[in-house]
């Protein structure tokens, strides 16, 4: 493993793991190479098209609340070190590392794949969610606006849509968002990991600051759309002590309701999460780790539905209680409200857009 350049603050990962579905892996020898490794400049980021000739996708985990997803970027740029996300860049022939992050595969025709799914006599409405693996506002969507036109055509449609996002910009779509509120058919999640910059700069690098995400709660609030804060990941030793902070402040900025994942780490996910705690928190990388064995049965990792998102054992359940006392406290429900399809619309293609 090679060691991470000293501006790796940038990148939540500090490596290319090997993907699990190739037999080689390339890697810089910096001896042979005649490379300092802390010159070696991180990847610059790179757009990709993907020519998927569909929009949405079906779930059939019981541990998730919906059964269709949108997600118009593959990968993501929020870097975020202990993304559960990063081992489904490994189908397209990349790393969960930094390529995880630096080469994002872009959905330019989502929209209009989008409007020919929910045209079909086949699409009984029901909601989706926006997105269901990686953030559909990440950097690039302030120029590509491609998950606010997925936006627009579910308003035309009034097809419900749920959404879970760590940046800010979400704000920016709040006229779409309120009139899709006005049929029961919005809810949107912000969230919030820590009310600790320094930390989220590490830990979610190019994700928006703590101040701006309850902004964005703030803003969409005011705008009478329903929103939440999504406490997401749970980290043992890291911001498990935050949850009552994190709470009140979502609270006191407008938030309705409230969830919480603890954290788990998939395939690759753990290798380059623990060489995260080794970078940034040494001297707590063992309690860290013993901590979510705790949660895990002894492993890092526990993908058995029903335990995978909180985790078991005492540990398990001291969170939370944690989290049901601060909720009871910040005067937040734990309950997603309910949307509704009721108003949906099948929208002809010769009929003049909303938008």
């Amino acid at each position: 493993m090679r060691p991470p350049p000293p501006d790796s603050a940038h990148r939540g990962a500090g490596f290319d793991p090997p993907n699990r579905f190739t037999h080689a892996h390339r890697e810089l020898d910096p001896e042979v190479m005649d490379l300092d490794p802390a010159e070696e400049p991180l990847p610059a980021t790179q757009f990709l098209d993907d020519h998927s000739q569909t929009a949405l996708n079906r779930n059939d985990s019981p541990d998730i609340g919906f059964t269709w997803s949108l997600n118009p970027y593959r990968g993501c740029e929020h870097g975020c070190a202990y993304c559960y996300a990063r081992p489904t860049h490994e189908y397209l022939g990349f790393s969960a590392g930094l390529d995880f992050e630096s080469r994002i595969v872009v959905k330019h025709r989502a929209p209009e794949l989008l409007r020919r799914e929910l045209s079909a006599p086949s699409w009984k409405p029901d909601t989706v969610a926006l997105s269901g693996v990686t953030d559909c506002y990440q950097p690039v969507e302030r120029k590509l606006r491609l998950t606010r036109r997925c936006l627009e055509v579910f308003a035309e449609f009034r097809n419900p849509v749920g959404i879970v996002t760590k940046n800010a910009l979400v704000a920016r779509d709040a006229d779409v968002l309120g009139e899709l509120a006005r049929h029961r058919a919005t809810v949107v999640m912000i969230s919030l990991t820590t009310l600790d910059p320094t930390l989220r700069a590490r830990l979610e690098p190019r994700t928006s600051p703590p101040a701006a995400r309850l902004a964005a709660i703030r803003t969409l609030a005011r705008a009478g759309i329903p929103v939440g804060v999504m406490v997401a990941p749970v980290i043992p030793a890291v911001n498990d002590h935050e949850i009552p902070r994190l709470l009140a402040a979502a609270a006191e900025a407008g938030a309705r309701f409230a969830a919480k994942v603890v954290l788990r780490l998939p395939l690759a996910v753990a290798p380059l999460f623990e060489d995260w705690l080794e970078r940034h928190v040494p001297d707590r990388r063992e309690k860290v780790l013993n901590q979510i064995r705790e949660l895990r049965g002894g492993a890092l990792n526990d993908a058995r539905f029903g335990s995978r998102m909180r985790g078991e054992g005492p540990r398990a359940e001291q969170l939370s209680q944690l989290f049901a006392v601060a909720c009871r406290k910040a005067g937040l429900e734990t309950r997603f409200p309910e949307l509704s399809t009721a108003s949906f619309r099948r929208v002809e293609r010769n009929q003049p857009e909303l938008w």
